[in-house]
């Protein structure tokens, strides 16, 4: 339990590591408006909404690794019984992979300005990341049918929960991806959503993260 608890520990120093450079690893000029309006030479700060999101995605960190850590102790009992995930899984991940891949496309297009880069890769990021939640509970229906029930043993109330949270954490997401895409639709100014393209474009690498680890320790235990 010590060497499970020190592994957490840091894979969780990691995500902050990653989550620290992310914030700071980004010219002040592609975040604060049109060139003509940032002053050379003037004190640049973290823009306060990316701070915000780091203290989140830190909380967030903590809590899946509270869940897994619980996963760790309670396997160890002998009702555990392991249930098979779903092959469509591997398909659910590869859509989350491409989804944030395009949304990281989208990043690089608002830093260079191209409004309709923004608008054609922030769409397609948010119809994969839709696919992927339909996917999973696509994934749920396969295990209900087979009788994996919620209350049948430990091992699929785990399944059940781990994937629900996530999926909530992705829904949250697509909320601001939403909003986002509505601006570039009446042809707001690319600036203007250049805060909240890199926030997304944050935000679903972590998902992304936080699921391949999820779906490492489903496939290995």
């Amino acid at each position: 339990m010590t060497a499970t608890l020190i592994v957490l520990a840091l894979i969780m120093g990691g995500v902050v590591f990653w989550l620290i450079f992310q914030t700071i690893n980004v010219q002040p000029w592609a975040e604060e408006g049109p060139i003509g309006e940032h002053h050379a030479g003037g004190a640049y700060s973290i823009p306060a909404a990316k701070i915000g999101l780091v203290v989140f995605l830190c909380v967030a960190a903590s809590l899946f690794s509270l869940f897994v850590s619980a996963y760790f102790q309670r396997m160890d009992l002998s009702d555990w019984r392991p249930l098979a995930e779903p092959d469509i899984l591997w398909f659910n991940t590869a859509l989350l992979i491409l989804g944030s891949v395009f949304f990281q496309r989208a990043r690089n297009a608002v830093v260079k300005s191209k409004i309709e880069g923004v608008r054609a890769n922030l769409l397609v990021a948010g119809l994969l990341t839709f696919a992927f939640i339909a996917g999973q509970l696509w994934a749920w229906q396969g295990l209900q049918e087979q009788g994996y029930f919620l209350s049948t043993n430990p091992a699929n109330s785990f399944f059940y929960v781990l994937t629900a949270i996530h999926a909530l954490h992705m829904l949250g997401g697509l909320w601001v991806w939403s909003t986002t895409v509505f601006k570039l639709q009446n042809q707001i100014e690319v600036y203007k959503v250049r805060m909240s393209v890199e926030l997304c474009t944050i935000y679903w690498h972590f998902l992304l993260l936080v699921w391949l680890g999820l779906f490492a320790l489903l496939l290995s235990t």
